[in-house]
């Protein structure tokens, strides 16, 4: 058989565990991938001459039974919760909060601001605290039927009073749970509710850890801000290049690992940026995105002034992993990362419209200052939770079908293998007049 009568055919079913697929003209591994809903980690897994390029007419293997990262990126509908709230029946929400209460009121001779400096995780919880209070307050404007519960958390890193809680008080009417803050306690709170399947949400925590039905992590993790980028990259049709420094060996083999795609950039023997190597894996006529992962001020200098100075002959965009400190350095020029339009994935958006200063403005005339991300967290997630479970349909429901977006947050809950993740994940890059902009 012909390599092009090859690429006619689809896909072929050889055994209870393999599928044969034959690559079509002008096919991309992007394009591959959500056809197939297949993951780039499983294709090259399968077929690893994939690591010599993609080609018409390569019969790959399949999994019979598919599941694909980018399946994540099916995009929900954003919506506005307020325009579905079924006020017939009255709605109960516990808000765990770590404030150690007993450990303060045993030493009255300390005040709030010892007790602050000695503890973050106190800060953390007023912050958290206030920002709740004001969704809780437009809730009550809206007429919702909510009765919201608080619930002090006596904790250290390894005990809490969680089980003690839970059986103090009666949660079988509980719609939904939020917090505490620690991943442990959380999924301790997670584990004692399921019977009553009720939806915990852990609204600050990075980890993610047991598989739990009821568990909904409302912090994306890291993997799904890498993810957000290259998914990015691949809709750009972009070349991908990692300027990855030695002190960054695990990123490196992440990267290698699970994007293989990524062209990594060598150094030389003094231990400085191979700058002829980073110019011959640059292509033109397409767009490069440079990634950037390097907190040594002179790496940084250095590769920012090159590629500002090989933008015009090629298409250049400059990528971190994350914001650094490092970034901020006097030594390093603001316009080095503005002209390259430095993109970043973040898991909070600009504050731009209306509807989110009258937050920002009400928290302000309440507390003094502008709200924190830990206080703009109380407040999106708490607002949030309180809609989802007000629909008809509740909570678990509603995050199956639908993406929210409030002051600073996305929620967009993805269930990735059992666990439950927030996948809203923004791209943010710097704009030439100075100001940080969100990719569109």
């Amino acid at each position: 058989m012909s390599l092009k009568k090859k690429s006619e055919k689809t896909v072929v079913e050889i055994n209870d565990k393999t599928k044969l697929y034959t690559v079509k003209p002008k096919q991309t591994l992007f394009s591959l991938t959500k056809e197939l809903k297949v993951s780039k980690e499983e294709l090259f897994k399968l077929n690893p001459e994939l690591e010599e390029g993609l080609k018409e007419g390569m019969v790959l293997k399949l999994p019979l039974e598919t599941t694909s990262n980018d399946s994540i990126y099916i995009e929900k509908k954003i919506i506005n919760l307020t325009d579905n709230i079924d006020k017939k029946q009255k709605r109960n929400l516990v808000i765990l909060l770590p404030f150690n209460l007993d450990k303060i009121n045993n030493d009255p001779s300390k005040t709030l601001k010892d007790n602050l400096k000695d503890s973050p995780l106190l800060g953390l919880s007023l912050d958290f605290y206030a920002g709740a209070m004001i969704a809780i307050d437009s809730a009550k404007v809206l007429g919702l039927p909510v009765t919201v519960k608080m619930l002090d958390v006596q904790s250290t890193r390894s005990t809490s009073n969680i089980a003690q809680l839970v059986k103090n008080n009666d949660f079988s009417n509980v719609n939904a749970v939020i917090g505490p803050f620690q991943n442990s306690h959380v999924e301790t709170t997670a584990q004692l509710l399921k019977a009553y399947n009720i939806p915990v949400i852990s609204p600050l925590s990075k980890e993610v850890g047991t598989k739990l039905p009821n568990l909904y992590n409302a912090v994306p993790t890291e993997e799904y801000l890498i993810r957000k980028l290259y998914h990015h990259f691949n809709e750009n049709n972009g070349n991908i290049l990692g300027v990855i420094s030695p002190k960054k060996t695990s990123t490196k083999i992440y990267l290698t690992k699970h994007y293989p795609e990524t062209h990594i950039v060598s150094y030389n023997d003094k231990g400085g940026v191979d700058l002829e190597n980073l110019k011959s894996l640059l292509v033109k006529g397409k767009k490069n995105f440079v990634i950037l992962e390097s907190e040594t001020t002179s790496h940084i200098l250095n590769v920012t002034n090159f590629l500002k100075k090989n933008k015009e002959e090629y298409n250049i965009q400059l990528v971190v992993l994350q914001l650094y400190d490092t970034l901020d350095f006097e030594e390093i020029p603001m316009t080095n990362l503005t002209e390259l339009n430095m993109l970043f994935p973040s898991t909070k958006k600009e504050v731009e419209s209306e509807a989110d200063k009258i937050f920002e403005k009400k928290y302000k005339s309440q507390n003094g200052v502008a709200p924190s991300t830990s206080a703009a967290r109380g407040f999106d997630i708490t607002f949030d939770t309180i809609l989802r479970i007000c629909q008809e349909e509740g909570f678990a429901k509603s995050t199956e079908k639908y993406k929210t977006q409030y002051f600073e947050n996305a929620f967009d809950y993805v269930n990735d293998n059992g666990n439950i993740i927030n996948n809203g994940v923004f791209l943010m890059y710097y704009n030439t007049d100075y100001t940080i902009k969100q990719v569109k």
